[in-house]
């Protein structure tokens, strides 16, 4: 099984990957190998899977066997050619971008290339947007850089039009279903999970796998559905932000406590003096710095995938309202639904979409989480209220 194995639905993007492999196994490189590329696809699409698989692709002597020591340590993130960053907190900072510029100047050690995959590319400043076009305008003759984003439109023009763009597309329900049966998930928590994940391919593996997650969206939808007054409204809102909290923990407590273990380590656990004391008090600071940005920044992004769950059930609603002859993404709720259906107009569902869209927005903008959470359910309970007040 190939390193591109794992690309749901996207065997337009593996041709390209390929070929791109291909000439770069040549000396000199052919024509179909660059030394940027651009990533972009909407979220769950599997842009930094894809991306990660074309750096071990890159790094294996076989093309990307998939088996052999390159491929297996670029999955498992110990590759010393393949570098995959991720922004620590909600952004990269100016000196996040020059140091991993530096970096990117290094020979690999290992292989041909020296392969840097940058997720969430388009949480850059603008400043560190600067200090990468420098690295691509002037690479390294061995360094390939690998953007992940959105869109083009996420990066400055400037960067953007010296990479080689990739488009992904959100995968099929049925190819979701289908990868999921091959990982061993049963053929009905499988099509669920596809439907349920609306073709995000780590979101639908987490549905399928882990009883806790599906257990968490089914209760958010829920409260939703019974939101009745004030008091139910503010409750729920704040389930919602401590369901995400719970979800960021679970996600990171693991990693942030090898971290500081690895510190403790390299500083020299037990040491004495006075300069040694201040130094390792400085560098952990750091550390825990770097993870409580981190961990907000964690604690966001799964408010947002609450988010897209919520705005996938009122897609069902309107559906429903509208008898439009499609599925729906809720289909196990049926009867929910309906009930809201009959009981809302088309006008209310879609001030429930903006209430969601508005709440997305002032996440995006660092409003605090249990603020914005409760702008939002208020006005999901009373749309038509919310649609006077504008």
């Amino acid at each position: 099984m190939t390193v591109f194995a794992s690309l749901v639905g996207q065997e337009h993007v593996v041709d390209v990957l390929q070929d791109a492999v291909a000439d770069a196994a040549a000396e000199p490189a052919g024509p179909a190998m660059t030394h940027a590329w651009l990533f972009i696809g909407p979220p769950g699409s599997g842009r930094s899977n894809a991306a990660i698989a074309f750096g071990a692709a890159l790094a294996c002597p076989h093309g990307g066997c998939g088996t052999c020591e390159d491929c297996v340590a670029v999955r498992a993130g110990t590759h010393p050619d393949v570098e995959v960053v991720r922004p620590e907190g909600l952004s990269y900072k100016t000196e996040e971008a020059r140091a991993l510029v530096a970096r990117a100047d290094m020979a690999p050690s290992r292989g041909r290339w020296h392969v840097i995959v940058m997720e969430d590319a388009d949480r850059l400043t603008e400043s560190a947007n600067n200090v990468l076009l420098k690295s691509i305008e002037e690479p390294a003759s061995r360094t390939v850089w690998l953007l992940c984003a959105p869109s083009v439109e996420d990066l400055l023009p400037t960067v953007r039009s010296r990479c080689q763009v990739v488009g992904l597309r959100t995968p099929a329900p049925e190819a979701v279903a289908g990868f999921l049966e091959g990982q061993g998930v049963d053929a009905g928590t499988a099509a669920f999970a596809a439907r349920a994940s609306m073709g995000h391919i780590g979101r639908a593996k987490a549905l399928s796998t882990i009883e806790s997650v599906r257990n968490r969206r089914h209760d958010v939808l829920v409260m939703v559905r019974d939101l009745s007054d004030l008091a139910s409204c503010m409750a729920a809102a704040g389930n919602i932000v401590a369901a995400a909290k719970a979800d960021a923990e679970a996600l990171l407590t693991d990693r942030e406590e090898i971290e500081r273990a690895d510190m403790m380590l390299a500083l020299g656990s037990g040491a004495e003096g006075k300069g040694v004391k201040r130094v390792t008090k400085a560098a952990m600071k750091d550390l825990e710095d770097r993870q409580t940005a981190r961990r907000n920044r964690a604690v966001r992004d799964e408010l947002d995938r609450v988010l897209v769950d919520l705005l996938a059930w009122f897609r069902d609603v309107l559906v429903l309202q509208q008898e439009a002859p499609v599925d729906l993404v809720n289909e196990e709720m049926r009867g929910d639904l309906a009930r809201m259906a009959d009981e809302s107009s088309s006008a209310d569902t879609m001030a429930r979409f903006t209430a969601i869209r508005d709440a997305r927005a002032a996440l995006g903008m660092n409003v605090a989480p249990q603020l914005a959470m409760e702008a939002m359910v208020v006005k999901l309970r009373a749309p038509g209220l919310a649609g006077h007040a504008r």
